[in-house]
């Protein structure tokens, strides 16, 4: 089995690019780009103190651009964690690398900004690479868990913990455990567990229009997961929310969420208030 804090609960947040201004088409109303990131810790990290950090762990993934910025908001005791979204597949070596990576984000560089986690193998990820396969004709279903897997081991190496997502698509529901377990398999292999946690997404029903997967679907996925991987904890990251807090902390296999948007109607965006009501209905506190 994987050794871990007991009961630990992970919450994460990916802001993907929810700090580009409403005027420009985005849905931030919250902060000016150049101090959002440290308006978002600055709005959260007092509040998060109250939760044991025994019992609960907060990584919050930002845009590249704003890591700085983050970092330097946290307090000394500060719980949450700097997070980035994704690494290149390779990284600085000594007398190898040592910078040539226009455009990529070499886990050495994400460590040096402050960055205690990342986010591997998020869907929109996913479907980026598989969309420049495609393009390059290569019809090879391995080949971006191939790619992801060397992601997570040039994270791991820098010492950085991983939030690793799995999901299947509409067309994949009949074959899912084939496709989860490919995403694990190869997507983990030879990959130090104690420093990865499982995000599920099930792709098919995260978006407007689409039935959110149920507490029995999820629950299923879960005991998978723990079965495929010896027990290794997995969150829910089809979008831990208020609707849904008290549904998922109620599988004791789900061992936390991943949450984005907060708000889904009118000025729809991430707000900080919403964000640690989130958490309190999480966390029943």
């Amino acid at each position: 089995m994987i050794e871990r804090e007991k009961e630990m609960k992970h919450i994460y947040l990916n802001l993907k690019r929810f700090d580009v201004p409403a005027e420009l088409g985005g849905v931030n109303r919250i902060a000016d780009v150049r101090e959002w990131g440290s308006y978002i810790v600055k709005e959260t990290q007092e509040e998060l103190k109250k939760y044991k950090q025994d019992d609960v762990e907060f990584a919050i993934f930002f845009p590249e651009v704003h890591l700085f910025s983050a970092a330097a908001a946290k307090t000394e005791d500060s719980p949450i964690q700097i997070g980035c979204q994704g690494v290149f597949r390779n990284d600085v070596q000594p007398g190898g690398n040592f910078g040539a990576f226009t455009t990529g984000r070499p886990a050495a560089a994400m460590k040096a900004a402050g960055c205690e986690a990342v986010i591997i193998g998020h869907c929109e990820e996913r479907n980026n690479l598989n969309g420049i396969l495609a393009e390059a004709g290569c019809k090879d279903t391995k080949a971006v868990n191939r790619i992801l897997n060397q992601e997570v081991k040039c994270a791991v190496s820098q010492g950085m913990k991983v939030l690793y997502c799995i999901g299947e698509k509409s067309e994949e529901l009949e074959q899912w455990q084939e496709v989860l377990g490919e995403q694990l398999e190869i997507g983990l292999q030879d990959v130090d567990k104690s420093m990865v946690t499982i995000a599920y997404e099930p792709v098919w029903s995260i978006g407007p229009g689409k039935t959110p997967a149920d507490k029995e679907y999820i629950t299923k996925i879960a005991r998978f997961v723990k079965e495929k991987t010896d027990g290794m904890d997995i969150v829910y990251g089809g979008g831990l929310k208020q609707d849904n807090a008290a549904m998922l902390a109620s599988i004791p296999e789900i061992d936390g969420g991943l949450i984005a948007l907060t708000r889904f109607q009118g000025e729809i965006g991430y707000y900080p208030e919403e964000y640690l009501e989130i958490i309190s209905l999480y966390m029943n506190k």
